[in-house]
């Protein structure tokens, strides 16, 4: 049996999730006894030189004795950003392009 043919056999469930450049895929998998395990995909498009598009992947297996800490952990984690930075996101620093800006501010008040 091809890799991916086998690859795509055992996948039970997908989930995407599209984020500017990066995509997530949350698959739901099955191993050869039967049991589900969760693979995470983190996929990133990044354009070469010459203008090709690749893609750029990382992947994490989780098992389902590993759910409940995992869970924990991801919510303990983004609740402190959360509450440490809020939800608003600086999106123009993420920009490729970004170049840091000074600014000045005119004021009458002298000190």
């Amino acid at each position: 049996m091809s890799e991916y043919k086998e690859r795509h056999e055992n996948e039970i469930f997908t989930k995407v999730l599209k984020a500017g450049r990066r995509t997530y895929f949350f698959d739901v998998r099955e191993t050869k006894a039967g049991d589900y395990y969760l693979t995470i995909t983190e996929s990133k498009k990044n354009f070469g030189d010459n203008g090709e598009a690749t893609f750029e992947k990382h992947k994490i297996y989780l098992y389902k004795e590993d759910f409940k800490n995992f869970q924990e952990m991801f919510n303990e984690s983004t609740d402190f950003i959360i509450n440490e930075k809020g939800e608003d996101v600086i999106s123009e620093k993420h920009d490729k392009d970004f170049k840091s800006r000074s600014f000045t501010i005119d004021s009458d008040d002298e000190v």
